[in-house]
């Protein structure tokens, strides 16, 4: 049974019911924020791995961004099928089964034999892990109220950005330690402990969850004039609107602008630990602790953009603005601040212009998964999905745009190339995407 909400909350300590609220959703924004890490983790941890397969494998650098690629292909592939499942079948059952299988993939790639097997474990890995999010967005849209939904998305992409920042020590470390496929292996086996969690505690709707009272249903779901909690729309395994959904602007819009802000994000998941080992020549240790930095904006980046996105809506109740207030300037501020980091030659500075404008970038990611709820109502979960697939496609291109320019000892352009895909989201943000229209009528 999938559940709609159509209210914003109310009054964050007590309710027209009288009911003082519990405080379940952000157990569950915490445990799916858990998810967000650990998936992170691994597409982070193969940059750690990379030098040590290149050896062991003797791969060159075009060979390994295939490796890179090989990931983001499958993902892309991925999220419709991921999303639709989540919609239709609901994220308790899905995002199970989805993170067993991550878990089984993780291992797959710890126990690769050379460059195919290497590759197919990605590609694999990739489509499987490809609806998590997706569906974890439709989870979170039936738990939480418009007005919390910029909020929430940032912090749950914050976890992935924290899972940047600390994976290149945690994985090093573990690298140095067993060598490269523990890595896999470790990071794998969290996948599962979480998916067994998650079964046990999550639950569709939040009207099944024991721990929710009267007062939190009141904030989900909002109360009418009368006091009473408003009536849920439901639907047992609705029927994707394809039409509809793929014949609206505002969808391939959406669409556009996400694969440029993750044309510029898949660099730091790839090729940054190699630019700062072999072109700013860090330390392994170093990369470890100080370069992270960047990664750590990153999160900060995504609690602000979302809670600043909340806060402009609880001000003005317009939600196109405080979409659009947030990401067109961010994104253009990313762009602007890239420039500087590739032209200095001091790494120090390097660092800083990168970390400020992976600050501004990050910021982006909030409201744009809010507007994937606002947009597609019960049927977020494929919105979030056709959205995420032209994400992963510029994820894609950006590892083998930088392995081509990485091959020719070209450490500036590509960063060039990047700062024209931010000023195209900006431009899009701005004159295209509309988040106060519903895809072509379906209410929220």
């Amino acid at each position: 049974m999938q559940a709609q909400h159509t209210a914003n909350s109310a009054s964050p300590h007590t309710t027209r019911t009288g009911t003082a609220p519990t405080h379940t959703r952000w157990w569950i924004l915490f445990l799916i924020s858990l998810m967000y890490l650990i998936c992170y983790m691994d597409r982070t941890s193969i940059s750690i791995a990379a030098p040590s397969i290149t050896t062991e494998f003797g791969l060159t650098k075009a060979q390994m961004a295939i490796v890179f690629s090989a990931f983001a292909w499958a993902y892309a592939l991925g999220q419709v099928p991921g999303g639709w499942l989540g919609d239709r079948f609901g994220p308790r059952t899905v995002l199970t089964i989805i993170m067993m299988w991550w878990a089984l993939m993780a291992a797959l790639n710890g126990a690769a034999q050379g460059l195919a097997w290497l590759i197919a474990a990605r590609f694999l890995l990739g489509f499987g892990e490809a609806g998590a999010f997706p569906v974890a967005n439709r989870g979170m849209q039936l738990w939480f109220a418009r007005s919390e939904r910029g909020r929430i998305s940032g912090v749950t992409h914050s976890f992935a950005r924290l899972a940047g920042a600390i994976t290149p020590f945690v994985a090093a470390s573990i690298l140095l330690a067993f060598g490269w496929r523990a890595i896999f292996y470790i990071f794998g086996s969290l996948g599962f402990l979480w998916a067994v969690g998650f079964r046990l505690f999550y639950r569709n709707r939040p009207e099944d969850h024991r721990w929710v009272n009267r007062g939190e249903l009141a904030q989900i779901c909002g109360v009418n004039p009368e006091g009473a909690i408003r009536q849920l729309e439901t639907a047992r395994r609705p029927a994707i609107p394809w039409a509809r959904i793929l014949g609206s602007r505002n969808t391939w819009s959406l669409m556009l602008a996400y694969g440029c802000f993750f044309y510029a994000s898949y660099f730091f998941l790839t090729w940054y630990p190699t630019y700062m080992l072999e072109y700013r020549h860090l330390t392994l240790k170093s990369l470890g602790i100080v370069g992270a930095l960047p990664l750590f904006t990153a999160m900060l980046g995504e609690i602000t953009g979302g809670a600043l996105a909340d806060v402009v809506y609880r001000r003005t109740g317009k939600l196109g603005l405080s979409r659009r207030a947030v990401t067109a300037p961010a994104m253009l501020l990313s762009g602007v601040f890239i420039i500087p980091a590739a032209l200095t030659g001091r790494v120090w500075i390097a660092i800083l212009f990168l970390s400020i404008s992976s600050f501004f970038l990050d910021m982006v990611v909030g409201p744009s998964w809010a507007v994937t709820m606002d947009i597609g109502g019960q049927f977020s979960g494929t919105v979030a999905a056709l959205m995420n697939t032209m994400g992963a496609l510029g994820g894609s291109i950006s590892p083998v745009v930088f392995g081509f320019f990485a091959t020719r000892h070209s450490w500036i352009a590509p960063f060039f190339v990047t700062a024209g895909f931010l000023l195209a989201g900006t431009l899009i943000w701005l004159f295209l995407i509309d988040p106060e229209k519903p895809v072509a009528g379906l209410a929220d």
